[in-house]
């Protein structure tokens, strides 16, 4: 088993756990953005949010809301920041949900790149066509 987080759910790997249910796996970031930061795994192996299964999807986001609330309560946070990446900037390639703790004025930059401006409402148009096509199949 050559994947990180899959040995931190199995007890291979050490790491300080915070949630162990049947299907969701919490432990701390050992690089956290803030003390606190939580790292919210599946148990079973899916890389990216497209591989987990419809039936985990409820599951996933009930323990980030869950863990999104403890952390706030447990570091006496404003609010917290949840965050996912798939494929790009994944650091491991198990599907993970970060639950940073956030205070105002905490000076978290690292996540917030510099936003663009559509070059007019119709490419802003087109590109929610394009979008709205490939949800419908």
């Amino acid at each position: 088993m050559s994947c990180l987080f899959c040995q931190i759910v199995s007890g291979e790997k050490a790491a300080s756990v915070v949630l162990d249910e049947a299907r969701c796996f919490a432990f701390l970031d050992h690089r956290p953005l803030f003390p606190g930061h939580v790292l919210l795994v599946p148990r079973s192996h899916f890389e990216t949010l497209a591989e987990l299964p419809p039936e985990l999807i409820e599951p996933l986001f009930a323990q980030t809301r869950r863990l999104a609330i403890a952390v706030e309560a447990a570091t006496g946070a404003d609010g917290t920041f949840i965050a996912m990446n798939n494929k790009v900037s994944q650091s491991v390639p198990h599907l993970h949900v970060h639950v940073v703790p956030r205070r105002k004025g905490d000076g978290l930059r690292g996540f917030f790149w510099p936003r663009q401006k559509y070059a007019d409402a119709s490419e802003r148009q087109a590109i929610a066509e394009r979008i709205r096509k490939a949800l419908a199949g």
